[in-house]
């Protein structure tokens, strides 16, 4: 085989398509989920913590004071923005959330699945009725 066909063979196989299935639903889930994170939790922890804006919260390392984050930049001053790995943080958290309570319930409705699909076979009495009617004759 030559390896445009080894290529094509290995694109073709299911995991690669499940996988690539995966990557474009994840995106679009993340997005949704920055989206929950963005406008709705954060401006409820804004709210619990007196108004804090964690995108707005920096460090200048040229040791000067500014009004803001945009006026630091404006200044050309190098900064830290702290805040920024804050908010990462609690969208990693509420994003690792929701993709735990989405694994489980999949997982529970696959459970489900293989209860309904087990075939019901003979019962122990109903085996033990047939060796011993076999046995009798």
């Amino acid at each position: 085989m030559g390896f445009f066909a080894d290529f094509k063979a290995s694109l073709m196989r299911g995991d690669v398509l499940s996988l690539a299935t995966a990557v474009v639903i994840g995106g679009a889930f993340g997005k949704i989920v920055g989206s929950a994170v963005d406008d709705i939790i954060m401006p409820i922890v804004g709210l619990i913590t007196g108004g804090v804006d964690f995108t707005q919260k920096f460090v200048s390392l040229n040791g000067q004071s500014y009004e803001n984050l945009a006026a630091a930049k404006a200044a050309g001053a190098s900064v830290l923005t702290y805040g920024n790995l804050v908010q990462a943080i609690i969208n990693f958290v509420i994003i690792s959330f929701f993709i735990f309570v989405v694994l489980r319930a999949a997982e529970k409705a696959k459970k489900k699945e293989e209860v309904v699909a087990a075939p019901a076979g003979p019962t122990q009495e109903q085996l033990l009725t047939q060796i011993r009617d076999l046995l009798k004759k």
